[in-house]
């Protein structure tokens, strides 16, 4: 087993005895009872939470998938993977713009609940955001980003490389197509270190950029209260 076998086993592993199995909304109000009013600081804790979760399941099966030679799937794991935890850097970003003043409060309240609760299918009551635009945004702070997400998506779909690249070689030379499954081929070398980066940027994100903004945003809401309370409903 290589180095960054190792490092990604491990890091899954340390992930699964992190994952904080319960959210007490009564301790919040506690710790400050002013910013807690208001929901948008909780949504942003669950949205984080959820987040965890769901890409440590993600990235669980994905390298289930690697190790089992399913390499295709894995890597279209690996894709859901970079989309959840393009809604944690959205949703810090979202953070500094309030703190930086660029961003109505209330503004950012109704996008916490998107980010949330949007949902593609009328199944609730708010509209998912488009996660081909929360992308863009996350590749402002990690140039790279869409490009390595356009290749994962590349893999997931039906097009010249999901269909002929991924399955079939051609001989020029006797015309003749072979076909064969290539993902391992042409993957087998490089999707831990996918899974790798994935994974870190996560960790940044999670364990450093969230924490400060969060800690930030609740002096922020505590010290603009008696304007948040007189602007309900404004979302300019």
């Amino acid at each position: 087993m290589d180095d960054t076998a190792q490092v990604v086993e491990q890091a899954l592993a340390n992930w699964k005895a992190s994952l904080d199995p319960k959210l007490e909304l009564g301790g919040l109000y506690v710790r400050n009872p002013t910013a807690h009013k208001w929901k948008a600081p909780f949504r942003s804790l669950m949205l984080r939470e959820s987040v965890f979760w769901r890409l440590h399941d993600l990235l669980v099966q994905s390298h289930v998938l690697f190790q089992a030679g399913h390499v295709l799937g894995a890597r279209i794991l690996l894709r859901s993977g970079f989309e959840t935890l393009a809604l944690l850097i959205y949703l810090n970003q979202l953070m500094a713009k309030v703190l930086d003043g660029t961003l109505n409060f209330h503004t950012f309240s109704e996008k916490t609940s998107q980010l949330l609760l949007g949902s593609k299918d009328r199944s609730t009551n708010h509209v998912a955001i488009n996660i081909v635009t929360v992308l863009g945004h996350c590749d402002k702070r990690y140039p790279g980003l869409v490009k390595l997400y356009g290749e994962l998506s590349e893999s997931a779909h039906p097009n010249y490389e999901g269909i002929c690249i991924g399955y079939s070689t051609v001989d020029h030379d006797n015309q003749v197509t072979n076909f064969a499954n290539m993902w391992a081929e042409m993957y087998g070398n490089t999707h831990l270190k996918g899974m790798r980066a994935c994974m870190v940027l996560f960790e940044a994100e999670y364990n450093e950029v969230w924490p400060d903004h969060f800690d930030e945003l609740e002096r922020w809401i505590e010290a603009n209260d008696v304007e948040l309370e007189a602007t309900k409903g404004a979302t300019s």
